[in-house]
């Protein structure tokens, strides 16, 4: 049974048990699926500051910090315990393209090359960590959330400014990963 969950699960398995939380949250109390709600629910509760974005009763949403709490314990529980020792398996078109850009470590799910302390310090990794950071936050708060609010949950109960989100955040991906992503790997 260990064995089975340290696999990676098939789409028509995670696909589904991720879908049913929408139901399953709009049952048991109305409640709204998403991720980045959460940053502001901490920041009401730990920023005493009379700031009016964070003036709401963020204790009604603590629910929510429960949930991501859980996301980051299931995943250090994973990563601690239920990982799979063996490496990662990469296309040999896209190992070939990798390898270009000196990425040659498939060990764990993120490249050791790009993904390190020393890496972080260069320009490929300030443009990588901090630009992406800036760009994923400012893109989830111009959207009002993020993919799993809009993409699971909106489009779940057909909410139109989730659907024009989530063709916005795939159409980014792709110029991201075919157009921008190129040119910082090689910086």
């Amino acid at each position: 049974m260990l064995n089975f969950v340290k696999q990676p699960w098939p789409w028509y398995v995670a696909g589904p048990l991720i879908g049913l939380t929408v139901p399953v949250l709009l049952l048991i109390g109305n409640k709204s699926f998403g991720i980045s709600a959460s940053l502001r629910h901490i920041c009401a509760a730990c920023v005493p500051a009379k700031i009016p974005f964070f003036q709401y009763n963020w204790k009604s949403e603590s629910w929510n910090l429960l949930f991501v709490a859980g996301i980051l314990l299931g995943g250090l529980i994973a990563g601690a315990w239920l990982s799979n020792p063996a490496a990662m398996t990469v296309h040999p078109a896209l190992a070939k393209e990798l390898a270009g850009y000196g990425i040659t470590n498939y060990q764990s799910l993120v490249p050791a090359e790009l993904f390190n302390w020393q890496a972080l310090f260069t320009a490929r990794g300030l443009l990588m960590m901090v630009g992406g950071g800036f760009l994923v936050g400012f893109g989830t708060r111009y959207a009002g959330g993020c993919t799993s609010g809009h993409a699971i949950m909106g489009l779940s109960t057909l909410q139109w400014p989730s659907l024009v989100a989530t063709i916005c955040f795939m159409i980014g991906g792709f110029v991201m990963a075919n157009v921008f992503l190129p040119w910082i790997l090689a910086l």
